[in-house]
């Protein structure tokens, strides 16, 4: 049998469900459960949800700008684009004058079917945050964008 040799925890823990990844996993299952089922209502995945919502703030993104602002790689997000546009949700030309990116735009429908969906996903962020204190809000927040950061995302 060989010797364990014990690994300090990186900060006071019991054991696993105590060390801060778990719970920041644990948080983002619940979230995206919680998204996938008020999503579904309205025939979209989370996605797709993320992809509406980046079309509607920057409007002409390409793959590659999508792929990275949804946390997807380039060929999943290529699957995402081809659902919308075959859902008649985004419009992309099917050639472009300059390098090979097709720039996407929401068409009406796809406007219409985020804005229904933004309300749910909404809600349900705004019962995500109402569970803390409101006062905390922004140490949390600022707190998560410095852990993302350290792992250099």
């Amino acid at each position: 049998m060989e010797d364990r040799k014990p690994v300090d925890p990186p900060h006071p823990a019991q054991d696993i469900t105590e060390h801060v990844g778990y719970r920041l996993k644990r948080s983002a299952a619940a979230l995206r459960g919680a998204m996938d089922r008020a999503l579904r209502e309205h025939g979209l995945t989370v996605p797709q949800y993320a992809c509406l919502e980046l079309l509607d703030q920057h409007p002409g993104l390409s793959n590659a700008e999508l792929a990275r602002g949804a946390f997807v790689t380039r060929q999943s997000m290529n699957v995402v684009l081809r659902g919308l546009q075959d859902a008649g949700l985004i419009s992309r030309p099917a050639t472009t004058d300059h390098g090979r990116a097709l720039p996407a735009h929401l068409t009406a429908e796809g406007r219409s079917r985020l804005d229904a969906a933004r309300s749910a996903v909404y809600a349900i962020e705004r019962h995500m945050v109402d569970a803390i204190p409101r006062r905390r809000l922004a140490a949390l927040l600022a707190d998560l964008d410095r852990m993302a950061e350290a792992l250099g995302g």
